[in-house]
């Protein structure tokens, strides 16, 4: 092994990142699954450089072949160093090569036991209708599974925990990501926690002055490079709250200001399916896994709070009840 590589191993730290302003977060992340792989590439891809992303291609694409090469060896495949190897490996949640390797081996064995081949998800404007939902309804599948392959279990709970015990909650995202942000604090609301989720870029600033220790801000951006996101988030952060992120790339500028990073996976985007789609289809995943996750860890208080909430609006849904069934039967006569 050459010392450039030597000194890559050497370098690495544990935990999340600590550029810009980020606070070191606790607890070590586990290597993913082999199953996590190809969620992992197809996730990191596009903010990785273009040799990394030849190392990454190349071991998504034919994990047993790779499984089988040295570090030197996948390094003159993909026309790479060894360092870029090794760094490739630990971008996509690796201690070292040596465990991406292993990942790789147990990847190609799940894959030699018979998996049905991917389907082509690519909708074209003469698709009859019955294929656009086939197609979307595997992609939303393979959105979810990759999500959910991807997931950090160790930052989730941070954030969960963090969640659970905060005085106010602040989560800001703009377009369908403030759609996210309003059905999460909608639900914290239900479970009895004060929450909010401003839609305006100048209110969630503003709010963010008054957040302090014990307050927790959480940002939504696949991008993670949404600026009327990233301030609010900036503001929080200095401001001593826990600051989370749910984006699509863990190394983009939001991160900066994170304490924990829950990452996101999308499928691939085409002229009839922007990444708002299925951006936030994986972002709902995220949001449901933070709200249960609050929920159980406050259950005796959120049971009732949920519960009052239903009663309160019963009598509302059984007068649209009532109203439909009559007007049914206006029809009827």
């Amino acid at each position: 092994m050459t010392d450039e590589v030597k000194e890559t191993f050497a370098s690495a730290s544990g935990g999340h990142r600590a550029a810009g302003g980020h606070r070191a977060s606790g607890g070590t992340s586990a290597p993913p699954a082999p199953a996590a792989l190809a969620a992992k590439v197809r996730t990191l891809a596009p903010s990785m450089t273009r040799s990394m992303q030849r190392v990454a291609e190349a071991v998504a694409g034919d994990p047993a072949g790779c499984a089988a090469l040295t570090v030197t060896g996948l390094a003159e495949l993909t026309g790479t160093s060894e360092a870029t190897v090794v760094r490739t490996a630990r971008l996509l949640g690796y201690p070292g090569y040596r465990d991406l390797r292993l990942a790789l081996a147990g990847l190609a064995a799940q894959q030699q036991s018979g998996r049905a081949p991917a389907i082509t998800t690519d909708i074209a404007v003469d698709d009859p209708i019955a294929d656009v939902v086939a197609k979307l309804a595997y992609d939303e599948q393979q959105t979810l599974a990759d999500t959910a392959a991807g997931l950090d279990t160790v930052q989730l709970g941070a954030a969960v925990a963090a969640l659970a015990a905060a005085r106010r909650t602040d989560v800001y995202g703009i377009g369908a990501s403030n759609l996210v942000a309003q059905d999460l604090t909608q639900k914290m609301l239900r479970i009895g926690l004060i929450a909010h989720a401003p839609g305006d870029p100048h209110l969630a600033v503003t709010n963010a002055v008054q957040l302090r220790a014990g307050d927790v801000a959480l940002a939504i951006t696949h991008s993670g490079s949404t600026g009327d996101v990233i301030e609010p988030l900036r503001v929080a952060f200095e401001r001593g709250a826990t600051t989370i992120a749910i984006t699509g790339r863990p190394d983009s500028s939001v991160t900066q200001y994170a304490d924990h990073v829950l990452t996101t996976s999308t499928a691939r985007e085409s002229e009839l399916r922007p990444a708002a789609m299925s951006s936030r289809t994986s972002q709902l995943l995220v949001v449901d896994c933070l709200f249960v996750g609050v929920a159980q860890r406050i259950y005796e208080s959120a049971a009732p709070a949920l519960a009052a909430s239903y009663e309160a609006l019963a009598h509302r849904h059984g007068a649209l009840r009532a109203g439909a069934g009559a007007g049914a039967g206006d029809r009827r006569a």
